[in-house]
């Protein structure tokens, strides 16, 4: 039997204003504008070591929210690789940040739950 193989999950949560200066034309996007948004990082891999676990989730929690925590009241367009911040790039911006030191990040998902949107970014 092969090892079984996990995904472990943790979520962060900041709020932050926008503008998307290169949106369409007298639509909203290009007005500032503020979001709470939600951000969660996922790993895979084998459950190991002394403690059988595929990472501690404590580890993954403080880096995650350390990130979350730059852009937090702050202007996202302010943010080096957020000259656009869209969904899209703050996938990037978070993935980024955390794949050198979680080799198992598989994905990061950002939302804006109270208008019922995400995107996810999958990496390999």
């Amino acid at each position: 039997m092969t090892p079984p193989v996990f995904v472990i999950t943790k979520a962060a949560a900041f709020d932050a204003a926008h503008r998307l200066p290169n949106g369409p034309a007298d639509s909203p996007y290009t007005r500032l504008h503020g979001h709470s948004f939600k951000v969660e990082a996922s790993l895979r891999g084998p459950a190991s070591g002394p403690v059988g676990w595929v990472e501690d989730l404590a580890t993954l929690d403080t880096a995650l929210k350390a990130v979350a925590a730059e852009l937090d009241h702050s202007l996202l367009n302010d943010h080096p690789g957020l000259e656009s911040p869209t969904l899209e790039a703050l996938c990037v911006y978070f993935g980024q940040r955390l794949q050198d030191r979680f080799p198992g990040l598989v994905r990061i998902c950002v939302s804006r739950p109270t208008i019922g949107e995400s995107c996810s970014l999958e990496l390999a």
